[in-house]
Formats: C-alpha cells, sequence, structure tokens
C-alpha cells in the first residue's frame, strides 16, 4: 500500500473521531434554587440530531408544560451549526434538595447522556418569576391573605392565624390545592376545621373582591424573640377573561395554573416579666380558677377516697403540669389519673384538666391535707396570681389506731433484750418419720404411664411451634419490624428511664438520636448539622416526611432546654422518636 493510502486512512479516522468528540448533549436549567411557588424550565440541548429521546423521571416535580421541541440553523464564521432542543416546563412538588437525573438519547448509533443537576427547592418567595399574560392578569386579581391575631404576645399567650383567599368581580376560581404549608417551629399549634368554603363579601385593598376562609390555626409561641411564620402556598386554578370572543360577542374564559402565596409574618414575643413571679410558677398563662376537692371526707381505714386537683378556664391547658398532692404519711396515695377536657378555638384552649389521687387511709384518726397554691399569669392584667386551696381534714372513723402501735415499739425499745433459746427442748421430738415397710413398684404407676406418653404427646406440639417458627421466619416485613422496634427501645432506653426530668429526658434524647446516626450513617458527632443529617437521610431514600420528623424532634430537645415542658409532651416527643428511628431503619438503604 502506498504512503498516499495510509496518509488518506489516517486522516479518516481522524477526522471521523474529531466529528465523534464534537458531539454535545447537556442538559441546561433556568435556576438551581428556586422558592416552591416558582417555575423551572429545564432544556437538552444536542447539537446534532438524534432518535429514542428518553427524558428523566422529574419524580420531585410536576411537569406543567412539555415537551416543546425546537430546532435551530445558523452560520457562525462561514461555519454551519445545528442545535436541537426538548424544554419542559416543572413545578417543585414539596421543598428540599432533589437530583434530576440523566436524560438519554442516541446519535449514530452511540447512546450519550447528561449528567444529573441538583436542584434546592426552598421556602416560598415574595415574587415568583411570572411567565404569561394571562398570568399576571390571574396575579392581579387572585390574593391569599394571612390575618394575625396578636404580633406581639407573651410567651404561651394564644395568637391566631387565618388564611382568606380574596378574588375579583372579573375572575373564577374553579378550585385549589396546598403546594406548601407551614411549619410552626417555635410554636405549640392546632388546626381549627373549616366546615364548608362559604363564600362571602369583602374588600381587598379599597376594591369589591369575593373571598372564602381556607384556615384557621392557632398557636402558642414558645420561644421568646423575633419568630417567622413561615407562608402558606396554595396551587389555583383561575379563569380570567382572554382576547378571544364566542359568536355571541362575549369574551371567552382560559383557565391559567397560578401560585399564590400568603407570605411571611414575623411575630414579636415577649418574655414573662421576672418581677412578681411565684416560686411555684409552672408556666400556665391565661385566666383559671382552682379547686382541690375530695369524695368524701368521712370513712373508715383501708376504704378509698378520691382527691381531685382541677383547672378550670382559658389559656395554655395543655402546656403546663398541675400542683403536687402532698398528704400525711399514714395515708397511701396512688399515681393520680391525668383527664384533659378541653376544646380549642380561634380564642385558644378552653376548659378544664384534672389530676385524681386514690387516697387509703391505714389507721383511724384525723389527717389534714394542706392546703395547695396554683399560680398563673394573666396576660389581660400583665400580672401573676394565685390561687389557694382551703385545708380538707378527712377523719377516719374506725380501724387500727396509729398510736397503739408507736407506744408497743417505745415500751419495746425501753425493755432489755432477752434471748430465747430455741434448743430447749430439741431432745423431744413433735414429729413422726413414718415409711412404708412395702414400697410401690415404678412399673405401670401413674408415672410411668405419664413419662412413657409425654413424647408422644410432645410431638404434635413441636410441629406446631416448628410451623410458627417457620412462618414467623418466611415474613421478612414483620421481621423487619420487629427488628427497628428493637433498635429504637434500645437506644431510647436512657432517655425513657428519665421521662419526667425534662433536662435529663432531652439530653439523653438528644443523645440517642445522635448515637443512632453514627450507627447508621458513620459519620461523627463533629460533623452533626441539620442539613447535613437531611441530605444523607434523604440520599438513603428515607422519606421526606419521617426526615422532617426526626429534624423536628432534634430541634424539641434544642428548645426544651429553655422552655417549659410538660410530663405530656416528653411522653408524645419520645413515642414520636421512637416511631420515627422505627421508619428510618426500615427505609434506609
Amino acid at each position: 500500500m502506498s504512503i498516499k493510502n495510509y496518509i488518506s486512512i489516517v486522516f479518516f479516522i481522524l477526522t471521523t473521531s474529531m466529528a465523534s468528540a464534537q458531539v454535545k448533549f447537556e442538559a441546561k436549567v433556568s435556576k438551581q434554587k428556586l422558592g416552591i411557588n416558582e417555575r423551572l424550565r429545564i432544556d437538552f440541548e444536542m447539537n446534532q440530531d438524534g432518535d429514542n429521546f428518553v427524558p428523566p423521571s422529574f419524580e420531585n416535580f410536576d411537569v406543567v408544560g412539555g415537551p416543546n421541541t425546537s430546532v435551530r440553523n445558523y452560520s457562525r464564521n462561514g461555519q454551519l451549526s445545528y442545535t436541537k432542543t426538548y424544554s419542559y416546563f416543572l413545578a417543585p412538588k414539596t421543598r428540599g434538595k432533589f437530583t434530576i437525573k440523566q436524560a438519554t438519547i442516541e446519535i449514530d448509533g452511540e447512546t450519550y447522556k447528561t449528567f444529573p443537576i441538583t436542584i434546592n427547592v426552598t421556602a416560598a418567595v415574595s415574587q415568583p418569576n411570572a411567565n404569561t399574560a394571562a398570568s399576571d392578569i390571574a396575579a392581579e386579581n387572585v390574593h391569599l391573605v394571612a390575618e394575625l391575631s396578636n404580633s406581639n404576645p407573651y410567651i404561651n399567650e394564644p395568637i391566631s392565624i387565618v388564611y382568606k383567599l380574596y378574588v375579583s368581580q372579573q375572575t373564577v376560581v374553579s378550585g385549589w390545592r396546598e403546594k406548601d404549608n407551614p411549619r410552626y417551629n417555635d410554636f405549640w399549634s392546632q388546626n381549627i376545621e373549616v366546615k364548608g368554603f362559604d363564600i362571602l363579601n369583602g374588600e381587598y385593598k379599597g376594591e369589591a373582591y369575593r373571598y372564602v376562609v381556607l384556615k384557621k390555626t392557632v398557636l402558642y409561641p414558645q420561644k421568646t424573640g423575633e419568630l417567622k411564620l413561615e407562608p402558606l402556598v396554595l396551587d389555583v386554578n383561575v379563569e380570567v377573561p382572554s382576547n378571544k370572543r364566542d359568536i355571541f360577542g362575549r369574551r371567552l374564559m382560559t383557565k391559567v395554573p397560578q401560585l399564590v402565596t400568603a407570605g411571611s409574618k414575623t411575630v414579636n414575643v415577649k418574655p414573662l416579666p421576672e418581677q412578681g413571679k411565684p416560686s411555684d410558677f409552672k408556666g400556665a398563662v391565661g385566666d383559671y380558677s382552682f379547686n382541690v376537692t375530695t369524695s368524701k371526707t368521712q370513712l373508715n381505714a383501708t376504704e378509698s377516697l378520691q382527691a381531685k386537683i382541677e383547672v378550670l378556664g382559658q389559656g395554655n391547658l395543655k402546656l403546663f403540669e398541675l400542683p403536687k398532692l402532698t398528704v400525711p404519711s399514714s395515708l397511701e396515695v396512688y399515681e393520680p389519673e391525668h383527664q384533659e377536657n378541653v376544646r380549642t378555638n380561634l380564642s385558644g384552649m378552653r376548659g378544664s384538666i384534672t389530676d385524681t389521687y386514690t387516697l387509703v387511709p391505714q389507721y383511724r384518726g384525723k389527717y389534714p391535707v394542706p392546703s395547695i397554691s396554683f399560680s398563673y399569669f394573666d396576660p389581660k392584667t400583665e400580672s401573676y396570681k394565685r390561687i389557694t386551696s382551703d385545708e380538707i381534714v378527712i377523719d377516719v372513723l374506725e380501724g387500727p389506731m396509729a398510736s397503739s402501735n408507736t407506744e408497743q415499739n417505745a415500751t419495746a425499745n425501753t425493755k432489755q433484750n432477752v434471748a430465747i433459746n430455741t434448743d430447749t427442748f430439741a431432745f423431744i421430738k413433735t414429729e413422726s418419720n413414718w415409711s412404708h415397710t412395702t414400697t410401690e413398684s415404678f412399673f405401670k404407676s401413674t408415672g410411668f404411664w405419664s413419662l412413657f406418653l409425654l413424647p408422644f404427646l410432645a410431638i404434635p406440639l413441636a410441629i406446631v411451634v416448628r410451623r410458627k417458627q417457620d412462618a414467623r421466619n418466611a415474613d421478612v416485613q414483620g421481621n423487619r419490624i420487629r427488628k427497628a422496634d428493637r433498635l429504637a427501645k434500645k437506644y431510647l432506653t436512657e432517655a425513657k428511664k428519665a421521662l419526667g426530668q425534662k433536662e435529663t429526658f432531652y439530653l439523653a434524647l438528644e443523645k440517642a438520636l445522635h448515637n443512632y446516626l453514627k450507627a447508621k450513617l458513620n459519620i461523627e458527632t463533629s460533623d452533626f448539622n441539620k442539613e447535613k443529617i437531611e441530605s444523607l437521610l434523604l440520599e438513603r431514600q428515607v422519606e421526606g416526611a419521617v426526615v422532617s420528623d426526626f429534624i423536628s424532634i432534634l430541634e424539641n430537645c434544642e428548645l426544651a432546654r429553655y422552655t417549659p415542658i410538660t410530663q405530656v409532651t416528653m411522653e408524645n416527643d419520645y413515642d414520636k422518636a421512637a416511631k420515627t428511628i422505627s421508619l428510618i431503619d426500615k427505609q434506609l438503604r
């Protein structure tokens, strides 16, 4: 073969390799960080035409537009260029960090893939990206408003927030759904059920509007200072007039999807005054009355009676502890039964909470139950108040006298102890030890037949036990659930022992959560932060709701060091932690 042919072959190979190296297939996004009320555009762009384009799944987004295909041919510096683009418009479903996976396409028999792209979806922004003129019209005529009852409350004083959707007379809303719910991290919150969406007439910025009340929530701030309330975000279907008309000249309506947000609110929470704070103050805020009663005041020894400590009124009824009952040692006291009869409306919690003790006197006599004091802070008068119960006397009519035992014990202590010789009559036998002269044969006795038949009776039992064991081993999901529950109990043992001791309990709970993460994710204590924990758990395919619960428990552990916490709250946090650890262990990949 001549040198000329060799040069031609080499030139052809180089040209082919350069052409293949110049193939480009890449993904481009309009932004990598956006609010949940914004739209994302993603373009899959190539410089050569291809076949069998396969987009990624977009599992964490709703596709609101696309795919749109565009082709562009142009000349640059005397060279022809070609660009083909597949475009999608996406709306995020929830907040978090999500990865848009690879898209693929075949070009000249080769398969090309784009690089994955990470998108960070944050809380709603005040000025989301706009799109069409119809969307602009919808944005001007539909408004979501959050009305706050009090922006400057005391800690543990109830406030309410009401969300109203205002719609102008020129537009129609045909439906909505909640896109992003606010998380009240620094508040105790409870939603008030809205029965039916009645259309009411009102004004928005001086103009006539119709509105519906969508959501009502009561909040009790658990932290002082400036606290932010995250916005509620709705995905609304709005019908706006278009430029088209029907045969009668009337404007036709076009349906536009629109994201509306109420915007964030700031609450400035005041601390309770230190001046005049009673020493027995347990964190009660509101307007209360206080009663201490007994089911009876006269009874006999070993009979029982009930003593009830009750707080009635309006305030943070579920967020403080009742004072304890103290009685004389001659009255046996059992753990109280806690009851709550509380209903919540926009003005806060109202009702009563009670602790009912069972008392059992042991001796005859009169026993006083000392008076009990209850202190609370009244935000209306901005002052502390104290209520003290009357002393109650329990009259035990019949039974042994406590003083007789006391006198006997005192007399016994004054006499000289006499050592009794128990061996004085040891030589006299008081019991016989007779035995039969003839012994019964073991063969064919009751014991013989019992031992003979026992193996045959045990065989069916062993078969049943083995089948149950095989069925239990075959239950993979059940075994995973049982293993996860055992793991949760293992890490939360110390926290369970400390229930009722606020600081010790939350330190143990936080330590248990950290130890669990160290064991499961192989990370050091110095690497702990909420963002890294959240990203690691999401990468290991743990559901977003479970991750949010785990992070909220960690935040409760931090918050509990500075705020009063009730026994009920601690028990709820313990149960929530056990359930969350169990769910994470089942979902980790």
